[in-house]
């Protein structure tokens, strides 16, 4: 049996290589390539695939304009369903080929593949259509194509059906046109569905773009009232002098921006053909946009042209912050910059490379440097000259570079936690219960504070936290430092709730976090950094009531049996005047600090929930972004004066 099935597979192999001859090799000739696999030419056959070919013809006739041969393009919807485009430019030639006697110009270009007037660069120095298929392509999956060719104020016409011609070209007579072409085409059922229809919206959304990408050219739109049902104006007509300046103001109108003015302009290449136009702004509020052409071709997935776009701003952005010995800004990534701007791009190169037929991406490489040189100049001098806006801006991208770097600790906190048991700082002595409600955690300074605390707490609800000396100013250091800083990270860690945006006080592993610091010089600017670190990085946490100052005694006052604690100098005095009114020779210690102090003493007058006083750290009706950032920013003399000011309200100074 086993013989039986080998010898009959071997058969079976054998006349299968004998039935493959000469023969099954295919030859399309033709556009019979294009209607056999439409996917290599437009990129499918669905909706998107359909208005391609739209694009195609428009793209056609921009290239007209961009040259300086057309200013007007009239696109139509018909009532029929097809769609018709016409520009005034210069008109496909009509006359005969001189490789193919026999047929037109005209006739060349709809019948074959790779033909056109672009592969040179004679006709045109900047153009979309650069590999000579997208009028064959569209006369190839189109049921009807007529076209009208108006030169020397005549007119000749011909159509064709499914990529062939079904009529000569003919001389029609006079022209009401001096020059120009006119193409009207439906798409192929056999192709597309029968239900396969141009979308208005679509249509109108394409005319209206186009026309912000070159200011000399204007775009009449008309749609039969029978098919503009879904909201789409019957008729439009678009022009816009300030190009794409022009777009970025009318998407925005209202939107407020972090800049008064958004970066726009243009330039020419210092080296060789070609230009590129810009505009960018900010919104301070919302989800931003992008957009990039290239020779008036959208490339939604980018490329070459976007990469020296954003190399441009971030390198302007970063050295202006160096020039403004802001080193938070060596740090920016384009990222950083351009993460919530909306911004449009509009390169025109010679002989530019895409990738695919459908050109979705720009791949030329020395379009990134000729980019990046062109408008790095000019971000330059726009920085500089809009010094308070620039300034603004810098602190905005630094803003963006912050939440990133605190979105990529967290995911790493929350990887390492989904795959093991979340580790919890080696100083930390954590409270027994599992539930944060009704447990605290102190945070102490120094080893020797925190070994006190440990003995003075109460096991079950508090937990203890010893920080090494003054924690880093997170008010002017650089994000880098800050998550390189120990004491930082331990903290973030034992509270789990997360830091920046995505800070949740639903997360903090405690109800209550106390700062408990000596009650000396210190011990206050201790505290200081640390609120600055709460109200900066975990902001939620303050503003649900969750974050508390100590308050441990500085003396302590004796005198026969009696002892009384006293908070600072006019506690104690007030004291001396009271309590001990009359008395000589009261006894008064003071605490070098918590970490001398016996934990039976702390635990009295520090730790105990029935006899402490605690401090609710909150946030006032005053400007506290700017009283922080005058107290504890990069700005020396802004400290300087805050002390001027406010001197004359000291009483009694420790140092």
């Amino acid at each position: 049996m086993r013989l039986m099935n080998e010898l009959f597979s071997k058969s079976t192999a054998t006349a299968a290589a004998e039935a493959y001859s000469a023969k099954d090799i295919e030859v399309l000739e033709g556009l019979e390539p294009v209607r056999r696999r439409p996917g290599m030419y437009i990129g499918g056959t669905d909706e998107r695939a359909l208005h391609h070919l739209v694009v195609e013809i428009i793209d056609n006739a921009m290239d007209e304009a961009v040259a300086g041969h057309a200013s007007r393009i009239d696109l139509t919807l018909n009532q029929d369903g097809s769609v018709s485009v016409r520009d005034n430019g210069r008109g496909i030639p009509i006359d005969p080929h001189p490789k193919f006697p026999n047929k037109s110009a005209l006739e060349v270009i709809l019948t074959t593949l790779h033909s056109g007037a672009k592969f040179g660069g004679k006709s045109y120095s900047t153009s979309g259509g650069l590999h000579g298929v997208g009028l064959s392509v569209v006369n190839a999956l189109a049921s009807r194509l007529v076209v009208e060719i108006s030169r020397n104020k005549e007119v000749w016409r011909q159509e064709y059906a499914q990529g062939l011609p079904v009529t000569a070209l003919e001389n029609k007579g006079a022209s009401p046109y001096r020059q120009g072409s006119f193409i009207c085409f439906s798409p192929d059922p056999e192709i597309f569905g029968e239900g396969a229809h141009f979308k208005p919206a679509l249509l109108y959304k394409m005319a209206r773009s186009k026309a912000y990408l070159f200011k000399g050219v204007t775009i009449h739109w008309t749609c039969h009232e029978d098919l503009c049902q879904d909201g789409t104006p019957a008729k439009a007509v678009f022009h816009f002098p300030g190009g794409l300046s022009d777009y970025i103001k009318e998407v925005l109108e209202d939107t407020p921006l972090v800049t008064p003015n958004f970066f726009a302009g243009e330039s020419k290449f210092s080296e060789g053909e070609g230009r590129v136009e810009w505009a960018i702004a900010w919104p301070s509020e919302g989800e931003g946009f992008s957009t990039s052409y290239c020779n008036t071709i959208r490339t939604p997935e980018g490329g070459t042209h976007e990469n020296g776009f954003r190399q441009a701003i971030v390198k302007g952005l970063r050295g202006y912050g160096e020039r403004l010995g802001n080193k938070k800004a060596a740090s920016l990534t384009p990222e950083d910059c351009l993460q919530g701007a909306s911004w449009v791009l509009s390169a025109f190169l010679r002989d530019p490379q895409f990738q695919g037929q459908t050109k979705e991406k720009l791949v030329s490489q020395e379009a990134a440097r000729l980019i990046e040189s062109s408008l790095r100049d000019h971000f330059d001098h726009w920085l500089t000259a809009n010094s308070e806006a620039a300034q603004g801006l810098l602190e905005y991208v630094i803003e963006q570079m912050e939440e990133r770097l605190r979105r990529k600790q967290n995911r790493d906190i929350n990887r390492a936690s989904a795959t093991r048991k979340l580790r919890l700082p080696g100083k930390l002595a954590d409270c027994s219960i599992g539930s944060a409600e009704g447990t605290e955690i102190f945070l102490v300074e120094g080893d020797s504070a925190g070994g006190t605390a440990k003995q003075a707490r109460e096991r079950k609800t508090q937990a203890i936290l010893p920080l090494r000396g003054k924690i880093l100013n997170v008010a002017n250091a650089t994000v880098d430092k800050m998550n390189a800083n120990q004491e930082i990270a331990n903290l973030v860690l034992a509270l789990g709730c997360g830091i920046g945006k995505t800070c949740d006080p639903k997360k903090l592993r405690y109800e209550r976090v106390i700062i408990m610091t000596d009650a000396d010089v210190d011990g206050a600017h201790i505290a200081s950094l640390l609120i600055t670190f709460f109200f900066q990085q975990m902001r939620p946490i303050v503003d649900a009531g969750h974050l508390y100052l100590a308050q441990p005694p500085l003396y302590r006052l004796v005198y026969g049996g009696k002892s009384i604690y006293a908070h600072d100098d006019a506690h104690r005095e007030k004291l001396l005047e009271t309590e001990f009114k009359g008395v000589k020779k009261v006894e008064v210690s003071r605490f070098k600090g918590l970490g001398e102090m016996p934990a039976v003493q702390l635990k009295e007058t520090t730790m105990d929930p029935k006899k402490r006083h605690l401090q609710r750290v909150f946030l006032d009706d005053r400007d506290v972004d700017t009283f922080v950032d005058d107290l504890m920013g990069r700005s020396p003399e802004k400290r300087f004066a805050f002390i001027q000011e406010n001197a004359q309200f000291v009483r009694d100074l420790d140092v």
